[in-house]
């Protein structure tokens, strides 16, 4: 149970300044859920803070990380993960909304990551092309791909080094033998900050809600020797469909079924060769760049392809 302590410790000491709790309130809780119910840890530290935030009335962003670690941006796996940061300002983007007040790629050796600082946070801006060491930062996931967000908690110190960017991007080609489950027209959560995907109308986090409609296709490459998944976010879906999301709206509408326009992209692109550039975020490589092969017009077996690929 040692492992339960230290994260009932961690926990506690970011709500003992808000809720008069113990740790050994903290750790029975966790022990409920993972002994009697099965939950992982990592799941039920999350229900656990979430259930703290609803009582003592706080949003995520009003709390401390309570034990980060120091991580590089490119071993970042792992959603609302608290770490801290030694990175060097790549780019700044202009904001889209009032309430974000930068946006941009940090990046360190490993590579870069989007990052956003809230305008709420009301922290001091960070300068293209300065390296900072940042603590106490949240990791959030959108398609696969990991985002850091800088929030009320975060400390910023502008360092006297110079941090080296690295290149994370791979490139990866065969042929694409499978669109995987959660392709095509797919509802994400509304709420502010979050993007994920809804499982018959409910969000992990936020519950029922109204969702947005968004394009993805997950997607299985075969080289002939191993397998590769790939994420094409929704303008990588359109390009390489030619189905952009008014129209996959209205296929759907059309049919009442959502599910028409994951079998419409597959019958156009399955089977056939592509190479794919993007990081690669988890088992993912996220579709930055791609390109149909040149002399691969007559589409391969998929299904044979398929069966092997899942015997790997």
């Amino acid at each position: 149970m040692a492992d339960l302590q230290t994260h009932a410790e961690e926990i506690h000491e970011q709500f003992s300044d808000h809720l008069d709790i113990t740790v050994e309130d903290v750790e029975e809780r966790l022990a409920s859920l993972v002994n009697e119910y099965r939950v992982p840890v990592d799941e039920a530290r999350r229900s656990v803070v979430n259930a703290y935030l609803d009582e003592a009335g706080l949003e995520r962003d009003e709390i401390g990380s309570g034990g980060a670690q120091e991580l590089l941006v490119g071993d970042i796996d792992e959603d609302e993960q608290w770490v801290d940061l030694r990175v060097k300002v790549a780019d700044l983007w202009d904001p889209n909304h009032d309430s974000i007040a930068q946006v941009g790629l940090l990046g360190d050796e490993s590579g870069t990551i989007k990052f956003v600082s809230f305008s709420t946070s009301e922290l001091e801006a960070l300068e293209e092309g300065t390296s900072y060491a940042l603590s106490n930062v949240v990791t959030d996931e959108y398609q696969g791909n990991y985002s850091v967000k800088l929030n009320r908690t975060t400390t910023i110190t502008e360092l006297d080094e110079d941090i080296e960017v690295g290149d994370d991007s791979d490139e990866v080609e065969g042929a694409l033998v499978d669109i995987q489950s959660g392709s095509g027209l797919i509802k994400r959560c509304p709420e502010d900050d979050c993007t994920r995907v809804l499982q018959n109308g409910r969000c992990s986090e936020h519950g029922q809600v109204d969702g947005e409609f968004d394009l993805r296709i997950k997607a299985v490459l075969d080289d002939g020797d191993a397998v590769q998944e790939v994420i094409f976010n929704e303008e990588a879906t359109a390009e390489l469909t030619g189905i952009g999301l008014d129209e996959a709206k209205q296929m759907a509408q059309d049919a009442l079924d959502t599910t028409v326009v994951a079998e419409e992209m597959a019958d156009d692109i399955v089977g056939r060769y592509y190479r794919v550039r993007g990081p690669t975020f988890g088992r993912y490589v996220l579709a930055d760049e791609f390109e149909e092969l040149s002399g691969t017009d007559d589409t391969v077996d998929a299904e044979s392809l398929l069966i092997r690929a899942r015997s790997l």
